[in-house]
Protein backbone atom coordinates (compact mmCIF):
# COMPACT_ATOMS: atom_id res chain seq x y z
CA UNK A 1 0.00 0.00 0.00
CA UNK A 2 1.14 3.62 -0.70
CA UNK A 3 -0.32 7.04 0.63
CA UNK A 4 0.70 10.45 -0.59
CA UNK A 5 0.95 13.46 2.07
CA UNK A 6 0.27 16.89 -0.40
CA UNK A 7 1.06 19.44 2.12
CA UNK A 8 -0.36 22.97 1.21
CA UNK A 9 0.65 25.15 4.14
CA UNK A 10 3.72 27.12 4.17
CA UNK A 11 5.96 24.99 6.16
CA UNK A 12 5.97 26.93 9.63
CA UNK A 13 8.11 25.28 12.68
CA UNK A 14 4.88 25.43 14.68
CA UNK A 15 2.09 25.00 12.32
CA UNK A 16 0.12 22.31 13.85
CA UNK A 17 -1.12 20.29 9.91
CA UNK A 18 2.44 19.90 10.12
CA UNK A 19 2.95 18.00 13.37
CA UNK A 20 -0.12 16.17 12.69
CA UNK A 21 0.93 14.19 9.22
CA UNK A 22 3.97 13.91 10.94
CA UNK A 23 2.18 11.68 13.63
CA UNK A 24 -0.01 9.74 11.10
CA UNK A 25 3.10 9.01 8.95
CA UNK A 26 4.69 7.44 12.13
CA UNK A 27 1.81 5.00 12.02
CA UNK A 28 1.70 4.11 9.03
CA UNK A 29 5.75 3.37 8.50
CA UNK A 30 4.25 0.78 11.91
CA UNK A 31 1.72 -0.16 9.46
CA UNK A 32 4.55 -0.75 6.71
CA UNK A 33 3.04 1.09 4.42
CA UNK A 34 4.75 3.48 1.53
CA UNK A 35 4.55 7.02 2.68
CA UNK A 36 5.99 10.00 0.57
CA UNK A 37 5.14 13.55 1.40
CA UNK A 38 4.73 16.12 -1.19
CA UNK A 39 5.54 19.66 -0.12
CA UNK A 40 3.56 21.93 -2.35
CA UNK A 41 5.28 25.37 -1.40
CA UNK A 42 8.33 24.01 -2.46
CA UNK A 43 7.22 22.51 -5.71
CA UNK A 44 5.19 25.92 -6.30
CA UNK A 45 6.84 26.41 -9.74
CA UNK A 46 5.28 22.21 -11.22
CA UNK A 47 2.60 21.98 -9.31
CA UNK A 48 0.46 21.05 -12.64
CA UNK A 49 3.03 17.88 -12.75
CA UNK A 50 2.12 16.67 -9.85
CA UNK A 51 -1.30 14.73 -10.63
CA UNK A 52 1.13 12.24 -12.31
CA UNK A 53 2.48 11.09 -8.99
CA UNK A 54 -1.26 10.01 -8.22
CA UNK A 55 -1.12 6.70 -10.60
CA UNK A 56 0.34 4.64 -7.60
CA UNK A 57 -1.44 5.77 -4.74
CA UNK A 58 -3.61 4.20 -3.28
CA UNK A 59 -4.77 6.96 -1.00
CA UNK A 60 -3.88 10.75 -0.58
CA UNK A 61 -3.99 13.30 2.82
CA UNK A 62 -4.89 16.79 1.56
CA UNK A 63 -3.41 18.45 4.71
CA UNK A 64 -3.23 22.47 5.16
CA UNK A 65 -3.60 25.30 7.65
CA UNK A 66 -6.10 27.90 7.59
CA UNK A 67 -4.10 31.21 8.50
CA UNK A 68 -6.82 33.73 7.71
CA UNK A 69 -9.15 32.44 5.23
CA UNK A 70 -9.60 29.16 3.11
CA UNK A 71 -7.53 26.25 2.34
CA UNK A 72 -4.55 28.70 0.64
CA UNK A 73 -3.70 28.83 -3.27
CA UNK A 74 -0.97 26.12 -2.98
CA UNK A 75 -3.52 23.75 -2.49
CA UNK A 76 -5.98 25.10 -5.05
CA UNK A 77 -3.33 24.89 -7.51
CA UNK A 78 -2.99 21.12 -6.93
CA UNK A 79 -6.55 20.48 -7.00
CA UNK A 80 -7.18 23.07 -10.27
CA UNK A 81 -4.27 20.48 -11.37
CA UNK A 82 -6.39 17.15 -10.68
CA UNK A 83 -9.26 18.41 -12.73
CA UNK A 84 -7.21 19.61 -15.66
CA UNK A 85 -4.40 17.26 -16.01
CA UNK A 86 -5.13 14.41 -14.04
CA UNK A 87 -6.80 10.76 -14.53
CA UNK A 88 -9.92 10.77 -13.91
CA UNK A 89 -10.27 6.96 -14.05
CA UNK A 90 -7.27 6.44 -11.36
CA UNK A 91 -8.51 9.16 -9.01
CA UNK A 92 -11.74 7.20 -8.66
CA UNK A 93 -9.91 4.29 -6.84
CA UNK A 94 -7.83 6.74 -4.83
CA UNK A 95 -9.23 7.47 -1.35
CA UNK A 96 -8.47 10.69 0.18
CA UNK A 97 -8.36 11.97 3.98
CA UNK A 98 -8.52 15.47 4.17
CA UNK A 99 -6.43 17.25 7.43
CA UNK A 100 -7.01 20.86 7.78
CA UNK A 101 -5.87 22.94 10.78
CA UNK A 102 -6.56 26.18 11.85
CA UNK A 103 -5.12 29.46 13.71
CA UNK A 104 -7.87 31.22 13.17
CA UNK A 105 -11.65 30.75 11.76
CA UNK A 106 -12.65 28.03 9.38
CA UNK A 107 -11.04 24.45 9.45
CA UNK A 108 -14.38 22.69 9.13
CA UNK A 109 -14.98 24.47 5.97
CA UNK A 110 -11.85 23.79 4.83
CA UNK A 111 -12.12 20.23 5.28
CA UNK A 112 -15.87 20.29 3.57
CA UNK A 113 -14.47 21.98 0.65
CA UNK A 114 -11.09 19.43 0.06
CA UNK A 115 -13.86 16.72 0.54
CA UNK A 116 -16.07 17.95 -1.53
CA UNK A 117 -13.88 18.81 -4.53
CA UNK A 118 -12.33 15.25 -4.17
CA UNK A 119 -16.12 13.75 -5.21
CA UNK A 120 -16.44 15.85 -7.83
CA UNK A 121 -13.35 14.51 -9.38
CA UNK A 122 -14.64 11.31 -8.73
CA UNK A 123 -12.36 10.66 -5.87
CA UNK A 124 -13.50 8.22 -2.50
CA UNK A 125 -13.05 11.03 0.44
CA UNK A 126 -12.22 9.20 3.78
CA UNK A 127 -12.81 10.55 7.43
CA UNK A 128 -10.74 13.60 8.08
CA UNK A 129 -9.43 15.48 10.60
CA UNK A 130 -9.61 18.90 11.62
CA UNK A 131 -9.42 21.33 14.71
CA UNK A 132 -8.39 24.85 15.69
CA UNK A 133 -4.73 24.72 17.31
CA UNK A 134 -3.64 28.30 18.72
CA UNK A 135 -0.52 26.64 20.33
CA UNK A 136 1.07 23.62 18.81
CA UNK A 137 1.81 22.80 22.69
CA UNK A 138 -2.22 21.98 23.13
CA UNK A 139 -1.20 19.13 20.40
CA UNK A 140 1.88 18.25 22.30
CA UNK A 141 0.66 17.89 25.45
CA UNK A 142 -2.68 16.12 25.22
CA UNK A 143 -2.53 12.35 25.01
CA UNK A 144 -6.08 12.59 23.93
CA UNK A 145 -5.30 14.47 20.79
CA UNK A 146 -2.72 12.43 19.74
CA UNK A 147 -4.85 9.16 19.97
CA UNK A 148 -7.28 10.66 17.81
CA UNK A 149 -4.50 11.77 15.08
CA UNK A 150 -3.61 7.63 15.39
CA UNK A 151 -7.14 6.81 15.32
CA UNK A 152 -7.66 8.97 12.06
CA UNK A 153 -4.34 7.52 10.21
CA UNK A 154 -5.51 3.47 11.35
CA UNK A 155 -9.30 4.26 10.28
CA UNK A 156 -7.67 4.95 6.88
CA UNK A 157 -5.39 2.50 6.46
CA UNK A 158 -8.37 -0.23 7.23
CA UNK A 159 -10.69 2.31 4.62
CA UNK A 160 -8.10 1.43 1.90
CA UNK A 161 -7.45 -1.92 3.17
CA UNK A 162 -10.59 -3.27 2.92
CA UNK A 163 -11.66 -0.64 0.34
CA UNK A 164 -14.66 0.67 1.91
CA UNK A 165 -17.83 1.34 -0.13
CA UNK A 166 -19.54 4.75 0.57
CA UNK A 167 -23.21 5.78 -0.74
CA UNK A 168 -22.87 7.83 -3.81
CA UNK A 169 -22.89 11.90 -3.47
CA UNK A 170 -25.29 14.19 -4.70
CA UNK A 171 -22.01 16.47 -6.40
CA UNK A 172 -20.94 13.33 -8.16
CA UNK A 173 -23.79 13.12 -9.65
CA UNK A 174 -24.65 16.50 -10.81
CA UNK A 175 -20.48 16.39 -12.00
CA UNK A 176 -21.87 13.40 -14.46
CA UNK A 177 -24.18 16.01 -16.48
CA UNK A 178 -23.03 19.91 -15.82
CA UNK A 179 -19.01 19.39 -15.40
CA UNK A 180 -16.65 18.93 -18.18
CA UNK A 181 -12.74 19.55 -18.70
CA UNK A 182 -12.17 21.26 -21.73
CA UNK A 183 -9.54 19.07 -23.84
CA UNK A 184 -5.99 21.04 -23.89
CA UNK A 185 -4.02 19.95 -26.79
CA UNK A 186 -1.10 21.39 -24.35
CA UNK A 187 1.03 18.71 -21.76
CA UNK A 188 0.98 19.96 -18.23
CA UNK A 189 4.97 21.33 -18.82
CA UNK A 190 3.36 22.89 -21.57
CA UNK A 191 0.37 24.79 -20.16
CA UNK A 192 2.97 25.62 -16.87
CA UNK A 193 5.29 27.55 -19.84
CA UNK A 194 2.37 29.08 -20.99
CA UNK A 195 1.39 30.30 -17.59
CA UNK A 196 4.43 31.85 -16.45
CA UNK A 197 4.86 33.07 -19.68
CA UNK A 198 1.72 35.12 -19.30
CA UNK A 199 1.98 35.95 -15.55
CA UNK A 200 5.61 37.49 -16.55
CA UNK A 201 4.93 41.54 -16.91
CA UNK A 202 8.31 41.63 -18.41
CA UNK A 203 7.69 39.22 -21.17
CA UNK A 204 3.90 40.37 -21.74
CA UNK A 205 5.65 43.81 -22.25
CA UNK A 206 8.45 42.72 -24.37
CA UNK A 207 5.52 40.50 -26.52
CA UNK A 208 3.40 43.61 -26.82
CA UNK A 209 6.29 45.48 -28.15
CA UNK A 210 7.12 42.93 -30.75
CA UNK A 211 3.67 42.67 -32.05
CA UNK A 212 3.72 46.29 -32.32
CA UNK A 213 6.63 46.46 -34.21
CA UNK A 214 5.61 43.74 -36.72
CA UNK A 215 2.44 45.46 -36.87
CA UNK A 216 4.14 48.53 -38.00
CA UNK A 217 6.32 46.73 -40.40
CA UNK A 218 3.56 45.14 -42.20
CA UNK A 219 1.91 48.53 -42.06
CA UNK A 220 5.03 50.35 -43.57
CA UNK A 221 5.23 47.33 -46.31
CA UNK A 222 1.84 47.98 -47.56
CA UNK A 223 2.12 51.30 -47.67
CA UNK A 224 5.18 51.61 -49.65
CA UNK A 225 3.56 48.93 -52.13
CA UNK A 226 0.98 51.79 -52.20
CA UNK A 227 3.49 54.67 -52.71
CA UNK A 228 5.25 52.25 -55.68
CA UNK A 229 1.96 51.36 -57.51
CA UNK A 230 1.03 55.20 -56.94
CA UNK A 231 4.47 56.47 -58.13
CA UNK A 232 4.53 54.16 -60.98
CA UNK A 233 0.81 55.63 -61.83
CA UNK A 234 2.39 58.84 -62.63
CA UNK A 235 5.16 58.02 -64.59
CA UNK A 236 2.96 55.78 -66.89
CA UNK A 237 0.72 59.23 -67.11
CA UNK A 238 3.34 61.08 -68.34
CA UNK A 239 4.61 58.62 -71.16
CA UNK A 240 1.35 57.86 -72.27
CA UNK A 241 0.15 62.02 -72.54
CA UNK A 242 3.53 63.19 -73.72
CA UNK A 243 2.83 65.12 -76.83
CA UNK A 244 6.02 66.62 -78.49
CA UNK A 245 7.27 69.88 -79.51
CA UNK A 246 9.55 70.03 -82.12
CA UNK A 247 12.97 71.82 -80.80
CA UNK A 248 12.06 72.15 -77.58
CA UNK A 249 14.26 71.08 -74.65
CA UNK A 250 13.84 71.60 -70.98
CA UNK A 251 14.18 69.65 -67.84
CA UNK A 252 11.60 69.56 -64.81
CA UNK A 253 11.59 68.74 -61.05
CA UNK A 254 8.47 67.88 -59.19
CA UNK A 255 8.91 67.42 -55.19
CA UNK A 256 6.18 65.26 -54.04
CA UNK A 257 5.67 65.16 -50.32
CA UNK A 258 4.90 61.69 -49.96
CA UNK A 259 7.76 60.48 -52.16
CA UNK A 260 11.59 59.82 -50.84
CA UNK A 261 12.78 60.86 -54.25
CA UNK A 262 11.52 63.73 -56.68
CA UNK A 263 9.71 63.26 -60.03
CA UNK A 264 12.48 64.56 -62.71
CA UNK A 265 11.48 64.78 -66.25
CA UNK A 266 13.83 66.15 -69.16
CA UNK A 267 12.20 66.90 -72.65
CA UNK A 268 14.76 66.58 -75.73
CA UNK A 269 12.90 67.58 -78.51
CA UNK A 270 10.77 64.18 -79.67
CA UNK A 271 12.29 62.70 -76.66
CA UNK A 272 11.48 61.94 -73.16
CA UNK A 273 13.44 60.61 -70.08
CA UNK A 274 11.48 60.35 -66.33
CA UNK A 275 11.71 58.61 -63.30
CA UNK A 276 12.59 59.50 -59.79
CA UNK A 277 16.25 60.37 -59.18
CA UNK A 278 18.15 63.32 -57.75
CA UNK A 279 19.22 65.89 -59.72
CA UNK A 280 20.36 69.14 -58.53
CA UNK A 281 20.01 71.29 -61.04
CA UNK A 282 16.89 71.77 -63.28
CA UNK A 283 15.14 74.64 -65.19
CA UNK A 284 11.97 74.27 -63.21
CA UNK A 285 11.76 72.92 -59.75
CA UNK A 286 7.93 72.48 -58.68
CA UNK A 287 6.58 71.25 -54.96
CA UNK A 288 3.41 69.86 -54.57
CA UNK A 289 1.34 66.73 -52.46
CA UNK A 290 0.67 63.96 -54.52
CA UNK A 291 -3.04 64.48 -54.77
CA UNK A 292 -2.55 67.85 -56.19
CA UNK A 293 -0.31 66.09 -58.81
CA UNK A 294 -3.37 63.45 -59.63
CA UNK A 295 -5.66 66.34 -59.99
CA UNK A 296 -3.51 67.08 -62.85
CA UNK A 297 -2.90 64.44 -64.53
CA UNK A 298 -7.01 63.61 -64.24
CA UNK A 299 -7.52 66.81 -65.60
CA UNK A 300 -9.29 68.62 -63.03
CA UNK A 301 -6.34 71.24 -62.89
CA UNK A 302 -3.43 72.28 -64.80
CA UNK A 303 0.40 73.02 -64.02
CA UNK A 304 -0.33 76.84 -64.58
CA UNK A 305 -3.39 77.32 -62.34
CA UNK A 306 -2.25 75.11 -60.15
CA UNK A 307 0.83 77.26 -59.27
CA UNK A 308 -1.53 80.45 -59.44
CA UNK A 309 -3.93 79.00 -56.93
CA UNK A 310 -1.01 77.94 -54.22
CA UNK A 311 -1.35 73.90 -54.80
CA UNK A 312 2.23 74.49 -56.34
CA UNK A 313 5.24 76.24 -55.35
CA UNK A 314 7.49 76.85 -58.03
CA UNK A 315 11.04 78.29 -58.91
CA UNK A 316 12.71 78.28 -62.10
CA UNK A 317 11.68 79.92 -65.78
CA UNK A 318 7.77 80.54 -65.72
CA UNK A 319 7.31 80.59 -69.54
CA UNK A 320 8.69 76.57 -69.46
CA UNK A 321 6.35 76.13 -66.57
CA UNK A 322 3.62 77.14 -69.26
CA UNK A 323 4.81 74.76 -71.98
CA UNK A 324 4.25 71.90 -69.41
CA UNK A 325 0.57 72.02 -70.33
CA UNK A 326 1.40 71.78 -73.85
CA UNK A 327 4.08 69.05 -73.28
CA UNK A 328 1.67 66.97 -71.64
CA UNK A 329 -2.45 66.32 -72.63
CA UNK A 330 -3.61 66.25 -69.61
CA UNK A 331 -6.51 68.31 -70.23
CA UNK A 332 -7.90 71.68 -68.28
CA UNK A 333 -10.59 72.47 -66.53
Amino acid sequence: MKINIYYGGRGLIDDPTLYAIEKMENVFQELRVTVERFMLYDMKNSITMLPQTLKDADGIILATTVEWYGIGGYMMQFLDACWLYGDKEKIAKIYMCPVVMSTTYGERDGELNMASAWEILGGRPCSGLCGYIEDIAILENNEGYMALIEKTAEDMYRTINKRVHALPASNQAVNRFVSFTKKMDLTPNEAEQLSQFASDDSYVQKTKEDIKELTSIFRNKLGEDVQENREEMFLKAFRDRFRPIAGFRGTYKIVLEQSRLPLCIEVRQNELVCGYEKREKTDVEMQMTEDALEDIIQGRMSFQRSFMSGAMKMKGDFKLLRQMDQLFAFGTV
